[in-house]
């Protein structure tokens, strides 16, 4: 690995805005449950400009698509505008065809012809990325175009960089965009706001003041019908290694010099760049009783559908302070939040016992609802009370307002060319490389309850104070209102 990636020059938006859309595995069920309704919420904002050219393996029409389509946005809990669902459903046709055969090409190339540039994009199986980027340029349809690809990137460092190779014969960097849908969400975005628009915590956000930072991401459902693309994949590769790195990327990283995506996707392989491998003895699997019985997982499997981690960034900025991650499916209560736990107060002022005293902690809520909250000390009015923490923080929601859904960004993005709703490459390969000892575990993942906090085994890992639960109330009037008390569970 060179000392620094390699940097385009590209600047804010400067890639090319697209003229059309082909979306490949438009039947599919991601463009189901995500893709179509984005798009529809992007024609309700006025932001779909550009024709979108389906194309998929089926015996549908361009009418078929329009009335499965308008069922999807339907089913994704939008109140349907006839107005709005007219001006998408005229933009919207299909090509059928596979994707393994030349014909569908040429479908494509007759149907885009004389539209200018394209954005492809590939919702389709990683194990396809390759054929239909060496179809496209085959066809002649990698000129005046880019590609943009779903996740996962490869399973491992070394099928990444194959995968990389691949595509990189038939569409350059600048022509080859990589999604990682939580760089759509606004709140995961919001984390760069927060970080670098407020002097307030700039002087407090670095190993002489933080203690410990942790990054939680849980779910309260199983894996329902998913076994199969479950039990192939596992928590480590399905969230920690993309999404909560992305996270922990965004909460640690040093500010870029410039607003430029390139600028900020250097900053954010500087930071992976220093983050030690990860060792097995600062992992704990878990599997959830019941696993083994979903159909599609394979009899005795070792998946995992919990991990906890332990991690280091050995930079000036974090050298001693510990990251925790951990996520998991069937687990308490599903939320995704980040807890950075300060240091305590050097001097004991309150009869010795400022140990019993719980640290300040800076709570961000990613999901449900977006939101910051503190958690500061507080003098109680019954004599001889220690202090007490209490919530103080800001709804985003509440506001300002309903936010877009990541696929709206991530679809918006792919089609003016802003790259930095994507991920970078030497980033991606820095992840891998951190998890690269952990991927292949030699003892099987430990059992847990369904609506426990995982296995027993990760509650000690986290420090003298353990893990601190995801707020059930992350600001004091929520608490008022529902007369529990104001300081959050642990």
């Amino acid at each position: 690995m060179p000392l620094s990636p390699t940097i385009t020059s590209t600047e804010t938006r400067d890639l090319e805005g697209a003229d059309v859309l082909v979306l490949y595995g438009i039947t599919g069920d991601l463009a189901k449950k995500m893709l179509l309704p984005a798009l529809y919420k992007l024609a309700e904002r006025d932001l779909l400009k550009v024709p979108v050219v389906g194309v998929a393996a089926s015996d549908w029409d361009d009418d078929s698509l329009r009335e499965h389509a308008r069922q999807w946005i339907i089913d994704a809990g939008h109140d349907l505008d006839q107005k709005v669902f007219k001006r998408l459903a005229e933009s919207l046709s299909l090509i059928n065809g596979d994707f393994t055969k030349e014909q569908v090409y040429g479908d494509i190339a007759k149907a885009i012809e004389g539209k200018g540039f394209a954005a492809h994009y590939l919702a389709i199986p990683p194990s396809l990325f390759a054929t239909v980027a060496a179809s496209l340029a085959k066809a002649g349809l990698n000129k005046n175009a880019r590609l943009v690809v779903e996740k996962p990137f490869g399973d491992d460092l070394a099928s990444a960089r194959k995968l990389e190779v691949e595509l990189e014969r038939y569409f350059d960097r600048d022509h080859l965009l990589r999604v990682d849908h939580f760089l759509g969400d606004e709140s995961v975005e919001g984390l760069g706001t927060f970080r670098f628009a407020n002097t307030l915590f700039a002087p407090v956000w670095n190993r002489s003041y933080i203690d410990n930072v942790q990054i939680t991401l849980a779910e309260d459902f199983d894996i329902s019908d998913r076994g199969s693309f479950y039990d192939a994949v596992g928590a480590l590769r399905d969230v920690v290694q993309n999404h909560l790195f992305q996270v922990m990327t965004l909460l640690a990283m040093d500010p870029p010099n410039v607003s430029d995506p390139q600028a900020q996707a250097l900053e954010k392989w500087r930071l992976l760049h220093a983050v030690r491998t990860i060792e097995p003895e600062d992992t704990v699997r878990g599997q959830y009783d019941g696993y083994l019985d979903v159909p599609g997982v394979k009899p005795g499997s070792t998946t995992e559908t919990y991990i906890a981690l332990r991690l280091f960034i050995d930079n000036w900025r974090w050298a001693g302070v510990p990251f925790y991650i951990r996520s998991g499916k069937a687990l308490a209560v599903t939320a995704t939040e980040v807890c950075v736990q300060l240091r305590r107060p050097p001097a004991e002022l309150f009869r010795g016992l400022a140990n019993e005293i719980p640290p300040n902690l800076i709570r961000i809520r990613l999901e449900p609802g977006a939101g910051v909250g503190l958690e500061l000390m507080a003098r109680k009015s019954d004599p001889g009370e220690l202090p007490a923490p209490f919530p103080m923080g800001i709804d985003f929601e509440r506001v300002l307002g309903g936010q877009a859904k990541p696929y709206e960004n991530i679809l918006h993005a792919a089609i003016v060319g802003d790259s930095s709703g994507f991920a970078f490459f030497p980033a991606i390969e820095e992840s891998w490389r951190i998890i690269s000892k952990i991927l292949k575990p030699q003892t099987p993942p430990i059992r847990y309850p369904v609506g426990s906090w995982g296995p027993a085994e990760a509650a000690g890992m986290a420090g003298e104070d353990g893990w601190h639960a995801p707020a059930k109330h992350l600001f004091a009037d929520e608490a008022i209102r529902s007369g529990a008390p104001t300081h959050p569970a642990r």
